[in-house]
């Protein structure tokens, strides 16, 4: 296992887009879903580093490797009255797993988030990925019982969206 003092955790740039896109790749394998990825690193360099930043992302180095990221962007929480970040992906390369990379990078982001006045961080864990429940909660998050996902897309967002 590598020393995770070496590893270096920063704020990814427009250059990290294909490692990131390729950590990305990585969860969708598997999670099962590497078919739904319709994304593009150029997409990432566009959404993430551009003049209107959809996301930012947390990225570590080994040596000049990326081997972990956690990927984030603003949340607002009208009950609360209060800023907050949804991450949106976290991965760690399985050759760098156990070695606390995913705490040290939620801390990392809970920091960020911290240090921008912020005060809550949201995510959604795939529900057969019970080790990803079990982390979460080690980490003091709780599943909310009183929530559940929707998701609009594809044809059914596009006929929404066409509707007046």
């Amino acid at each position: 296992m590598t020393n995770p003092h070496t590893i270096e955790i920063r704020l990814a740039q427009r250059d990290d887009a294909p490692a990131l896109h390729a950590m990305i790749c990585e969860i969708g394998k598997a999670t099962g879903c590497a078919d739904k990825i319709a994304s593009s690193p150029e997409d990432l360099a566009r959404d993430g580093f551009g003049a209107h930043r959809a996301f930012e992302a947390l990225i570590a180095i080994d040596d000049d490797t990326p081997v972990a990221m956690c990927l984030f962007f603003p949340s607002y929480s009208t009950f609360r009255g209060r800023a907050g970040l949804y991450i949106q992906d976290l991965y760690v390369a399985p050759s760098h797993r156990g070695g606390g990379f995913a705490k040290r990078l939620v801390s990392a982001v809970a920091k960020h988030a911290h240090a921008s006045g912020k005060s809550y961080i949201r995510l959604s864990v795939d529900a057969e990925n019970a080790v990803g429940q079990r982390f979460y909660e080690k980490l003091g998050m709780r599943h909310a019982d009183d929530e559940k996902i929707y998701v609009l897309d594809g044809d059914a967002f596009d006929t929404l969206a066409g509707s007046n």
